[in-house]
């Protein structure tokens, strides 16, 4: 999937523009002073020249799942005649796949897709609702279907595009690929490759699942950086050989969500957004 051939994607007029810088500085006002400043001063410990393809994890780093949940959960139980509490359910849909993600990196229950673990997930906490009986399994298979329609961080197409120019760039996601490709068709988002965990049907932070991006770019682990807001994937990053790259999303659990933002010894670079991150790379 070629991110070069701009052709069939509208220009950034003004208007977009604005927008962007708008959310952009929304969210970095949320930010307490510290973290954006170490950000913001962080050198970069790597040399831009020796980076030939960049991963990018997607749900949380690309995609704002937070919001797009809510918004979308929003329109379908309203549509359905239902009033439901969606920052509540959005917190209970994330903490259900979490627990069944850890449950199947610890070999506990068999491996599945994150599309099959979601919707069990939405099934678990459907229960615990009055009106979910309701729903039946077409609703849900429609109310799932969200997470295949996660909308990216402002920043996050204007900041590819620039690093297309110069980078062959990949996702390198736990999420299924059917989702993962969606995602990237609906953003306009200009990855040369897609790549998910599903394809060795494993989960970050495997290092088979590192592996995959690293062979499928054919490249060597000094040649690839890993670009995460969650620590965990860039520590297991920097343990299999890649270069690592924070970009902290204070708003991805929500204005009232905890997101541990502080810098780590083995980040190589850290950027605002992914545009501050293009600009840090030359590009």
């Amino acid at each position: 999937m070629s991110g070069r051939d701009q052709s069939s994607r509208p220009g950034l007029g003004r208007r977009d523009v604005l927008k962007i810088a708008a959310a952009s500085a929304a969210a970095w006002a949320a930010i307490p002073a510290p973290v954006a400043e170490a950000a913001s001063e962080t050198k970069t410990m790597v040399d831009p020249a020796s980076i030939k393809g960049i991963l990018f994890d997607v749900q949380g780093t690309t995609v704002d799942f937070y919001a797009t949940i809510l918004r979308k959960g929003d329109v379908f139980t309203r549509a359905h005649g239902i009033e439901a509490d969606w920052t509540r359910i959005a917190d209970q849909w994330r903490t259900e796949y979490r627990h069944l993600l850890d449950q199947i990196i610890a070999g506990t229950i068999p491996w599945r897709s994150t599309d099959q673990i979601y919707r069990e997930g939405l099934d678990n906490l459907l229960a615990t609702y009055d009106w979910g009986p309701k729903l039946s399994p077409a609703d849900r298979d429609q109310l799932n279907a969200v997470w295949s329609q996660l909308e990216p961080w402002p920043d996050s197409r204007p900041g590819l595009d620039r690093l297309s120019r110069k980078f062959t760039l990949s996702t390198l996601s736990n999420g299924s690929m059917a989702s993962v490709v969606s995602i990237a068709k609906l953003g306009q988002l200009p990855f040369d490759c897609i790549l998910t965990a599903e394809l060795v049907k494993s989960s970050k932070p495997d290092p088979k699942v590192y592996a995959l991006g690293q062979n499928a770019l054919a490249l060597k682990p000094e040649q690839v950086l890993m670009v995460a807001c969650h620590k965990y994937d860039l520590a297991a990053a920097k343990k299999f050989g890649f270069n690592t790259a924070f970009v902290p999303r204070p708003l991805e659990f929500g204005p009232k969500g905890k997101v541990d933002l502080t810098p780590e010894p083995y980040f190589d670079l850290m950027a605002n957004d992914f545009v501050d991150l293009a600009g840090k790379l030359g590009a």
